[in-house]
């Protein structure tokens, strides 16, 4: 079964950091692109960032998380990352794990379950 899981969300105080993780599993043959999106409660999901397989990144909002999270990703494990520094609160939302994975022929969109990440003092 082909899936995305994601960890490492949690409660941090402002300022703080996290760094989310999202690990593909199964019968995979090659993970295109990877990013992160993120909804805040009564909003739409938007996209955080996204990352290619050579590693080229892409910030939807820069002006929001410029400087401040960093999306990377490990080939040979399958992962992508989001590490998230000088969190504020408007950072609170559901991260959601995207990606283009390639299994057998065919390639397909897959979204993670979500990890929930809340900035409060």
């Amino acid at each position: 079964q082909v899936q995305l899981v994601e960890s490492g969300g949690g409660l941090v105080q402002p300022g703080g950091s996290l760094r989310l993780s999202c690990a593909a599993s199964g019968a995979i043959s090659s993970i295109e692109n990877m990013g992160w999106y993120r909804q805040a409660p009564g909003n739409q999901r938007y996209l955080v960032a996204t990352i290619s397989r050579l590693g080229n990144t892409n910030y939807a909002d820069a002006d929001a998380v410029k400087g401040r999270f960093t999306i990377s990703r490990d080939n040979a494990k399958n992962t992508v990352y989001l590490q998230m520094n000088s969190l504020k609160y408007e950072d609170t939302a559901v991260y959601y794990c995207n990606a283009d994975l390639v299994i057998g022929p065919t390639m397909a969109n897959y979204w993670g379950q979500g990890t929930q990440v809340t900035v409060s003092s």
